[in-house]
């Protein structure tokens, strides 16, 4: 299939640029595939439309303050978005701009003010236009994710034009986060929880077990191959806790609960950890779920509305059909749906027919 099959128009207006005043305040667009209908609802109706029992596998990774603004050693700026630690205290980071910032150059990481926290140097380019870099405290030692959450920003995606504030400090992370983690990007599926939303399922005798996928370049890095079978998805980690892997392990086997994937990170962890028989605990994957594949795990998706010819929009289309994802946006645009991190939610029923 073409990258140009999964485009449609979308209304720049319905870009959400800020949260809903409530978590769990979203609307909800359900959706089934096997009987090509669509209702209105609300997250709030959320334990009252999965199966009572169901298994709900969030993502429960920590956002971290990755985006470091640079001033190069002219007095021009630049950025460095940290993706992942590397071995030898050193991070996989996009670089801009890459041209100037080579192999061997340095920038200062600054405040608002202009005062120097950090350095960071560029050691060396990696595929992907990536660079491996290290951070250098003011000390000269080498800064961790702790550290760097201390003096870095809040990585917004490029649609939301405000500078990360102090709602986004709140808002942009789930409430269910873990301490630890290196995502660059929101499981934005989640941010609509909260632990009243959490308590509603677990009285319908729902359980909540969260996996975790470092969300980075092979979730929100745009296509660019005309062809799908030539775009190649950036490697992230994911990992299985062993409570979650108790309770997925009979699920997956014996189908006795319904299984709801809260957000695609979550499905696409769920699709690379189990194999058919056995749960992996942890590893990467470049997990691409496009139309002609079938769904090994979730029953049911719960996630937001996403961008045109994204990767997450053809995972939207492999289970919904094309046509009938295209669609189901069209009645979210018509019915002026807010789309993207801070938007409205679509809850995807039946996500593994036979058909």
């Amino acid at each position: 299939m073409k990258r140009s099959d999964f485009h449609f128009d979308l209304p720049p207006e319905l870009i959400a640029q800020h949260p809903a005043p409530a978590r769990d305040g979203a609307r909800l667009l359900v959706a089934d595939p096997v009987t090509r209908t669509l209702q209105h609802r609300s997250i709030r109706d959320l334990p009252g439309l999965v199966p009572e029992g169901t298994l709900c596998v969030p993502n429960d990774v920590k956002v971290r303050h990755a985006r470091l603004p640079l001033r190069r050693a002219g007095g021009g700026e630049g950025e460095a978005l940290l993706l992942r630690a590397l071995p030898g205290g050193c991070f996989e980071a996009l670089v801009r701009p890459g041209a100037r910032l080579k192999p061997g150059k340095a920038a200062h990481v600054v405040d608002a003010a202009g005062q120097v926290l950090a350095e960071v140097r560029v050691e060396e380019a990696l595929e992907e236009g990536l660079r491996r870099v290290r951070v250098l405290g003011p000390g000269g030692g080498e800064l961790d994710w702790d550290a760097v959450d201390a003096i870095g920003r809040l990585p917004l995606p490029p649609y939301i034009t405000h500078p990360a504030d102090a709602e986004d400090e709140g808002r942009y992370q789930t409430v269910f986060h873990a301490r630890d983690g290196e995502a660059v990007a929101a499981p934005t599926a989640g941010l609509h929880f909260t632990e009243e939303l959490i308590g509603a399922l677990e009285a319908r005798g729902c359980l909540w077990s969260p996996v975790r996928l470092h969300v980075g370049l092979g979730t929100f890095r745009p296509m660019t191959a005309e062809d799908l079978g030539d775009h190649v998805m950036h490697e992230e980690r994911y990992e299985v806790p062993e409570a979650t892997a108790a309770l997925l392990e009979p699920v997956l086997r014996e189908r006795a609960r319904s299984l709801l994937a809260v957000g695609t990170t979550s499905l696409r962890t769920l699709e690379a950890a189990w194999d058919g028989s056995s749960l992996r605990r942890s590893g990467s994957t470049r997990i691409f779920i496009q139309p002609g594949c079938r769904l090994r795990t979730a029953d049911l998706l719960l996630t937001n509305f996403h961008l045109p010819e994204s990767t997450l929009f053809v995972l939207v289309s492999a289970l919904l059909g094309v046509d009938f994802a295209q669609e189901a946006y069209r009645e979210a645009i018509r019915e002026r749906y807010r789309f993207f991190s801070y938007g409205d939610a679509m809850l995807i029923l039946n996500a593994r027919p036979e058909r």
